[in-house]
């Protein structure tokens, strides 16, 4: 399986509208909160150099280190999504402890995701305090879509339960 985070953006969201197992919602909300870290991440870019104090920008630039390092594993998480996905729809003819394994590590995934989404929404009071104040319109787009992210590992974990 090709993996999907080296897929385009138009081949990503073909391979999602089929009639396939996966990519499905867990994958989704994965790109989601890649997405809304994405944001956090051009923000403190754009408010670096500024003229601000330099504790500022070291707190910005620590700031856009840890956005970066959430954005990269929630994009891992698009993939390791699907694949866990896939082993709980195989498990399904197996024994009842190869179920309960499936789905142990198909909760794990959006835990993950849940955990990531809400370490991006902490680093979101300093940018809207100290980062460029032309940009909070897209803070307030990353909260929107890490929260969603969030949901989505939450409704996963229960499915998954």
């Amino acid at each position: 399986m090709r993996k999907y985070k080296h897929h385009t953006l138009e081949q990503y969201l073909n391979v999602l509208a089929q009639r396939e197992p996966v990519p499905g919602g867990g994958s989704a909300g994965a790109l989601t909160g890649a997405l809304g870290a994405a944001l956090i991440s051009m923000v403190a870019q754009y408010s670096l150099g500024r003229k601000s104090p330099k504790s500022v920008d070291q707190k910005i630039s620590k700031i856009l280190s840890q956005t970066e390092k959430i954005r990269k594993r929630l994009l891992e998480l698009v993939d390791l999504d699907a694949e866990a996905y896939l082993k709980v729809v195989k498990a399904r003819k197996g024994s009842l402890k190869e179920r309960k394994a499936a789905l142990k590590q198909a909760r794990e995934i959006p835990a993950e995701l849940c955990r990531l989404s809400t370490q991006a929404v902490d680093l979101l009071p300093y940018l809207v305090k100290n980062g460029n104040p032309f940009l909070r319109s897209d803070l307030e787009i990353a909260l929107e879509m890490l929260w969603a992210a969030y949901a989505s590992g939450q409704i996963n974990i229960k499915v998954n339960s």
